[in-house]
């Protein structure tokens, strides 16, 4: 874990994976509603083990800090709470110092999950530097899908997320015509393979596609 310093003062921790050689760039990695918990500081690593520079703020810390908590019903109401405490503008602030915090490593592209894949989706409009922006199944994104990224944007979502409208997917890819928008037969998390909603192929597939839009974009 190392400590970054946002533009407004706060300090934050993030948890940051090194690759092996010389990295290809970098990867911001944004959680879920669960803090930088044992699944996404093992997405950090698998990035890392690609060959990019992998960080995960911490962007609880402003309501609490060192959340790590998992997947019982306890912990999704823990995190659901956590989440309706956070603002986005502050999640902005702490995303652009974590952004800056890795550019020396080359071209910095984000990744994040549930409501980091909502906060992924409004830092492609509104956090510079980013090379690219990629979205896991993020609540709040339908809802704020007239936003104008600014770098290119790969989606991924499950058509039986009962949470995010698979017809507003769609919609939102209508609306956004350049970027990718793919829809899978899974469920909300489906990426995540300490939930019950796991779904193997999807996020394999869904994985490939992103390493392949970070080669295109970042290198």
């Amino acid at each position: 874990m190392i400590q970054l310093v946002a533009a407004d003062g706060h300090r934050f921790d993030a948890y940051i994976a090194d690759p092996a050689g010389r990295a290809r760039g970098a990867i911001v990695v944004v959680q879920e509603i669960f803090g930088v918990n044992s699944h996404i500081r093992s997405v950090a690593d698998g990035f890392a083990k690609e060959g990019y520079v992998a960080i995960a703020p911490a962007l609880f810390d402003r309501i609490e800090p060192g959340v790590d908590i998992g997947y019982t019903p306890d912990d999704i109401a823990r995190g659901r709470a956590l989440k309706a405490r956070a603002d986005t503008a502050d999640a902005m602030r702490d995303v652009a110092a974590t952004v800056a915090a890795v550019a020396d490593a080359g071209k910095v592209g984000i990744v994040g999950y549930c409501w980091g894949g909502f906060v992924s989706w409004m830092a492609s409009a509104e956090v510079p530097g980013l090379a690219c922006a990629v979205v896991y199944y993020g609540g709040g994104v339908l809802e704020h899908g007239d936003i104008e990224p600014r770098c290119p944007v790969l989606g991924h979502f499950g058509e039986r997320d009962s949470m995010i409208a698979v017809e507003g997917v769609r919609a939102l890819a209508g609306r956004h015509p350049r970027q990718r928008i793919h829809v899978y037969p899974a469920d909300h998390g489906f990426n995540c393979d300490q939930r019950g909603s796991y779904h193997a192929e999807s996020a394999a597939t869904a994985r490939a596609r992103t390493l392949d839009f970070f080669g295109q974009h970042i290198g």
